[in-house]
């Protein structure tokens, strides 16, 4: 069963750490590098409620002072005020207390200038330009793609009785579909989900890794606009016009990853809750509807993105009964305002037909609709797939056994191992 939201954390509690030098408000901080974020988030954000309310002071590594948003209402007003709140990280007061070659540089760093950091006019009119590229893809033709990915994928392991589902399946297959939609060849796809895989882990390689993306997806754009196709990229080629070739293939990259991370741990929360949870389990015999019920669940429960350093004060301002400051950093805690018992104070209860979560986030900054709907068609299809495939397949270990990804910023699993009865190649 899924755990409370106020359920104390025991062991498993994010460090309280010493406040910076001169912050008083920072005082009783956690740091976000704790291992609580991890193994009993749950607990973790009901002590910091219990602590602070729904805007708690956290330490980011080096102990970098910011804000989590855990309450729902707060983290809807945060993401519903650009003025107050901007996505320019040049804003941030704590520039000048960033170490060299600090961890979190890859997702916080200066003069950004991807679509995720850009404001006004200039964001409007490349997330427009995005929505339409996304938007033009065939519903139909991305449903039987999804379905031909997957059943290659569980053709590689059918027949052996046993799999790890988030390394040879779900970390897999939101790649390889997006990069067909992208227009990328076939033949560079799993290149391409090795090189992403490792770049947002963090490995030794993770520099390698990302240079190889960027070098793909540099030759894409060069390639669509010498020889235009029916396929997202040549759409955002087009209609980049006056934009820069790097800024091009940035955003390319910023939609890709977006796309894929967080589709992947989507299908593997999906399929563990499927097979953890009695309330699933008992009805999958039933046909879809627990599926949908699942993947709706999944957003509340254990959203992918868990939380997002996204936002900056513009000037001095109180947010739930916290002082901001100008250029303080707000971190949105999506898992943290999903479970907000304020908005769900039973855990227990399905959520079907209930999409008020803020897993895609809100206002202007939010996933765009077209891509929400893409992401949603590539995990249906993949669950479904394998539960069509393999209909047998249950939990090779025991719930309490599984390991989540060692990051505050997503909510996955590590490893998803089952056993089932081996099937044939092909057997749908």
């Amino acid at each position: 069963m899924t755990a409370s939201p106020e359920q104390p954390s025991e062991n498993a509690v994010a460090t309280a750490a010493t406040p910076p030098p001169g912050c008083p408000a920072h005082q009783g901080a956690r740091s976000l590098s704790g291992p609580g974020f991890q193994t009993n988030p749950f607990g973790v954000y009901g002590e910091m409620r219990r602590e602070h309310g729904p805007v708690a002071p956290v330490l980011l590594d080096g102990d970098i002072p910011g804000w989590l948003v855990l309450g729902y209402r707060e983290l809807h007003q945060v993401t519903s005020d650009a003025e107050l709140f901007t996505r320019d990280a040049n804003q941030w007061n704590q520039w000048d207390n960033v170490p060299e070659n600090w961890p979190l540089a890859p997702m916080i760093s200066r003069d950004q200038t991807s679509v995720v950091y850009a404001t006004g006019e200039d964001h409007q009119r490349r997330a427009e330009a995005i929505g339409e590229a996304l938007e033009a893809v065939d519903p139909y033709e991305l449903a039987r793609q999804a379905e031909h990915v997957a059943d290659r994928l569980v053709d590689e392991f059918c027949h052996q009785g046993e799999a790890e589902l988030i390394a040879d399946y779900a970390r897999l297959l939101p790649e390889l579909v997006l990069a067909h939609i992208y227009g990328i060849p076939d033949a560079e796809g799993p290149a391409l989900v090795q090189a992403m895989n490792d770049a947002i882990d963090g490995k030794e390689n993770a520099f390698e890794a990302y240079q190889h993306v960027y070098m793909v997806m540099s030759q894409l754009a060069s390639a669509k606009r010498a020889a235009p196709a029916p396929d997202v990229a040549s759409r955002m080629v087009a209609s980049y016009r006056g934009y820069s070739d790097e800024l091009i293939v940035q955003d390319l990259i910023v939609i890709m990853t977006a796309g894929h991370q967080p589709t992947a741990d989507w299908i593997g929360n999906t399929l563990r809750l499927l097979l953890t949870d009695e309330r699933f389990a008992l009805s999958l015999s039933g046909g879809r509807h627990s599926v949908g019920q699942a993947m709706n669940e999944v957003l509340w429960e254990d959203t992918p993105v868990a939380n997002l350093a996204a936002r900056w004060a513009t000037r001095d301002t109180s947010l739930a009964g916290k002082r901001i400051r100008k250029g303080d950093l707000l971190i949105l805690g999506f898992h943290g305002a999903n479970t907000d018992p304020l908005v769900r104070p039973d855990t227990h209860a399905f959520t079907e037909g209930n999409s008020s979560f803020l897993s895609f986030g809100h206002g202007e900054h939010r996933c765009p609709h077209p891509a929400q709907e893409i992401a949603e068609t590539i995990a249906k299809t993949a669950v479904e797939v394998l539960l069509d495939r393999l209909p047998d397949v249950r939990l090779a270990a025991s719930d309490d056994t599984l390991l989540w990804r060692p990051s505050p910023w997503v909510r996955g699993l590590s490893a998803l191992p089952v056993t089932f009865t081996p099937a044939p190649k092909g057997g749908r």
